[in-house]
């Protein structure tokens, strides 16, 4: 090997961020020890290094495997003038539509998390009033005509003065799935309150309880929420598991904090009853992030996915796959309530007759080999899913592999537990080819536009827009009209 190779294989260009100023600067992929990296340069700032994956081949695998058609909004709500990421609200070049569209209606929290993206807490008192989040929710319709699920979030959106007012005002658009964000303060703490949740979803359908629940140990939950919340989790979970109401965990991880305990976490949920999936989110560097070192505490989803296979022996690599609508970002394993031998339950590839499964390609499934098998895995590994909808894909999936029983009744909601791992882009990682297929939208509070997750905390938040985005866009020329 001469001087003139270069220790890496180049695998594209694109357009990402410089860390410090945020302008766009040109990019390059590559492949160097079997990890992937994003090589930039600021004019300003200088040269970035910044870890994309520590499994190359998964990653290429998502790239270049885990694809689909894009599907985009129905109604675009910006023009395109100053370039990705400067025009969002959906832009006409953005090609995903929100699989997940959260919906913000108030900044106040009863907690002032260490880590939190919206920089919420007590001392914000500001609640969107009802005919805004009208407007927010109308704006979210036409974009998607009926969302796949909406995410009411805040701050803590159950302190909201017309929280059920609210919760009405959702049940009367076409929605098919709605999502509470909460800390569950409110549902452990409130006599009563769980139940009216409940009754305000008969039979609990459509509706499902997002909870923070980011340990099990006394330490991480001081050094991201703050406060020992363990006993209100507890507290939270027994109600909830009285009345079987659907919910998801929802972990925020941070590397050397609570990375080692994610199997722990998987086990615990499955006991729980009311529990249908646990989602695992690497910190966002956005908003409040105190005591974050990106340099010490950043995690890739590789690495999150990798952690999960050493702690969780119940799932294999194959078991937990790129999500089609935005691979780079997105994992999912679905499993069945079924005991298996060795775990209470069964990894849906499990019941994959093993023709199926690729035999020389890691963590990937034959989808050419079958039209409709491909229609059902892309239906069926997606975002787009609350507990009904994840049940009924994955019926229709197992009844396209021959030889598989699904049982002598319908598969119920109760039957699926699925494992997501959602990893948002921020200012080290964002590049221009993937933050167009983000499928996380949230609806800015003018009531015009929806924004995807991760730009919105970079560029739309708040005061972002005056301060941060303003002069980003007076240095870029305006695109031709």
């Amino acid at each position: 090997m001469t001087d003139r190779v270069r220790p890496y294989l180049f695998y594209g260009a694109t357009t990402a961020l410089c860390a410090t100023c945020l302008r766009t600067v040109e990019a390059k992929e590559v492949i160097e020890d079997g990890r992937a990296f994003l090589l930039k340069r600021c004019p300003e700032h200088g040269p970035e290094r910044v870890l994309l994956a520590d499994d190359a081949g998964y990653w290429r695998s998502a790239r270049e495997r885990y694809l689909k058609p894009p599907e985009q909004v129905l109604k675009p709500n910006t023009a395109f003038r100053f370039g990705c990421p400067y025009d969002c609200g959906i832009c006409t070049e953005h090609e995903q539509h929100g699989c997940v569209v959260l919906l913000e209606i108030t900044d106040h929290c009863n907690l002032r998390c260490p880590t939190c993206y919206a920089s919420s807490g007590p001392e914000r008192l500001q609640h969107r009033d009802l005919e805004a989040i009208e407007r927010m929710l109308d704006c979210i319709v036409r974009n998607e005509g009926e969302p796949d699920v909406v995410q009411l979030s805040g701050g803590e959106p159950t302190l909201h003065p017309q929280f059920f007012d609210v919760l009405a005002a959702c049940r009367r658009r076409p929605i098919r799935h709605l999502m509470l964000n909460t800390n569950g303060v409110r549902i452990a703490q409130e006599d009563g309150f769980a139940e009216r949740l409940a009754a305000a979803f008969p039979g609990g359908r459509g509706f499902e309880v997002y909870l923070q629940f980011d340990s099990l140990r006394e330490r991480p939950l001081r050094e991201l929420r703050g406060a020992d919340l363990r006993r209100v989790r507890e507290q939270a979970l027994a109600k909830l598991n009285a009345l079987d109401l659907s919910t998801t965990l929802v972990v925020t991880v941070r590397r050397g904090l609570n990375d080692d305990e994610l199997g722990e976490l998987v086990r615990f949920a499955v006991a729980q009853r009311c529990v249908r999936g646990i989602t695992f989110q690497p910190v966002q560097e956005a908003g409040r992030c105190d005591g974050h070192d990106a340099a010490r505490h950043r995690l890739t989803l590789s690495e999150v996915r990798r952690r999960l296979l050493e702690q969780c022996d119940w799932f294999a690599p194959a078991d937990v796959v790129p999500v089609p609508c935005h691979p780079d970002c997105l994992a999912m394993a679905y499993a069945l309530r079924r005991p298996n031998g060795r775990a209470p339950i069964t990894p849906l590839t499990g019941l994959v007759p093993p023709e199926v499964l690729l035999a020389g390609t890691r963590n990937t499934i034959t989808l050419e080999r079958d039209a409709q098998l491909q229609r059902e895995f892309v239906r069926t590994f997606s975002t787009a899913h609350g507990p009904e909808g994840a049940a009924a894909a994955v019926a229709r999936l197992l009844c396209c592999l021959p030889g598989v029983a699904v049982g002598d009744r319908p598969l119920r909601y109760d039957d699926v537990f699925r494992i997501v791992i959602m990893k948002f882009l921020d200012r080290h990682d964002l590049d221009l080819r993937s933050v167009r297929k983000s499928c996380v939208h949230i609806a800015h509070p003018d009531g015009k536009r929806i924004i995807p997750f991760d730009t919105f905390n970079l560029f739309y938040r708040d005061g972002l827009e005056q301060s941060v985005l303003a002069p980003l866009r007076a240095r870029a020329a305006p695109a031709p009209a």
